[in-house]
């Protein structure tokens, strides 16, 4: 199985299955003389830690990271930065009783055609557990972003569960720490409680919106055609277990709009730099930053670890049903939040070597 990095300058490889004895990720490209140690990765791996309330697996894993290279007296060194995640409750007879069988959803059918084989417990390499190792390199990458450009601010949330929204209206982003959902609408969060408990108990699943901004990043970031920051957004962003869309500003509603009404229209600032007026492109125009606020959406499915029975197939292609134990998130949803933060900080920190690489200090001035 090959392709398990991304990343242009800053460059990420995660490695490890869900039931392996670790798993992790390996970090290259990172400047030397970044602060750095394990306590600033763990902060951002707790947010996204398994079984920290009843809306998520109860599986216990501590996700303690352990810093094995690249890292000296509290600095990176510049050489890659090697970053390992034990495994520490496995239950992998969970799975006993489907490892000749192909879960209805779930990427074992396409992994055994691939691949003639697959690791049954929990899916392996394509285990919701792999995201843990973004979520470190992630917290490399916002350790950089502190060092280097410090006004860069990355916040996720929940804006839909199932058919339910949260209204912008009530938006509060101090919410998003308040509640399990990471939703800044409290009284969105309090409906989705009582939805997913029955959801919990019916044993099914639903699938969730979330959102990603970008705050304070700097104009010029991206280049036009084949290396847009969007594109490359949009890549990391789909690379997410279970996500099967994105969208970038509005995004598929810009298709409703008029001209008029989508131009985001520019006015000059006081400070001397443009200002617009509205921010439906999302922060990226011809592939590069605008200076707004970045903002990614992606559509996270219902997981498809449930307790209802579905009609599948077994390896030797007879017909047969299957009901997946175990322990899974009712709202994949949920946990992505944290991931889609990383990602984001991978990707903004990767383009912003680009561009300084590239252009330096040029770039138009206005006046």
């Amino acid at each position: 199985m090959s392709i398990n990095s991304f990343g242009h300058l800053f460059r990420v490889t995660t490695w490890g299955e869900s039931h392996g004895p670790a798993l992790g990720a390996t970090v290259d490209g990172c400047p030397p003389g970044i602060p750095l140690d394990e306590a600033m990765i763990q902060r951002w791996l707790d947010r996204r830690r398994p079984g920290q309330n009843r809306f998520t697996t109860q599986r216990r894993e501590p996700d303690a990271v352990k810093i094995l290279s690249g890292v000296f007296e509290g600095r990176t060194t510049g050489t890659p930065i090697q970053l390992m995640i034990d495994n520490t409750d496995q239950r992998s007879r969970d799975y006993g009783e489907i490892a000749q069988t192909f879960r209805p959803g779930h990427a074992d059918i396409t992994y055994w055609l691939k691949y003639g084989h697959r690791d049954p417990r929990g899916g392996g390499r394509s285990s919701a557990r792999e995201t843990a190792a973004r979520v470190a390199a992630g917290g490399v990458a916002r350790a950089a972003l502190a060092a280097l450009a410090p006004g860069v601010r990355i916040t996720g949330y929940m804006v839909q569960m199932g058919r339910l929204r949260a209204d912008r209206e009530r938006f509060d982003m101090a919410e998003v720490e308040r509640n399990p959902f990471w939703c800044p609408d409290a009284a969105a969060a309090a409906i989705w409680a009582e939805h997913l408990d029955e959801l919990r108990r019916a044993g099914n699943s639903v699938g969730a919106v979330v959102e990603v901004v970008a705050s304070g990043v700097a104009p010029g970031l991206g280049a036009p055609i084949y290396g847009k920051l969007d594109a490359d957004l949009a890549a990391a962003m789909m690379s997410i277990n279970a996500v099967k869309g994105v969208e970038i500003g509005e995004g598929m509603a810009a298709a409703e709009l008029t001209g008029v009404e989508n131009a985001d229209e520019i006015y000059p600032g006081e400070d001397g730099r443009p200002r617009f007026a509205s921010n439906h492109a999302g922060g990226i125009l011809g592939g590069i930053s605008t200076g707004q606020d970045v903002m990614v959406r992606f559509a996270v499915k219902p997981t498809s670890s449930i307790l209802t029975p579905r009609r599948s197939i077994t390896v030797e292609g007879e017909a047969t049903e299957v009901v997946t134990k175990g322990r899974h998130d009712p709202c994949v949803g949920i946990r992505a939040v944290p991931v889609g933060e990383a990602m984001m900080a991978c990707v903004i920190f990767d383009h912003l070597l680009l561009h300084r690489g590239q252009v330096g200090d040029a770039g138009g001035r206005f006046g």
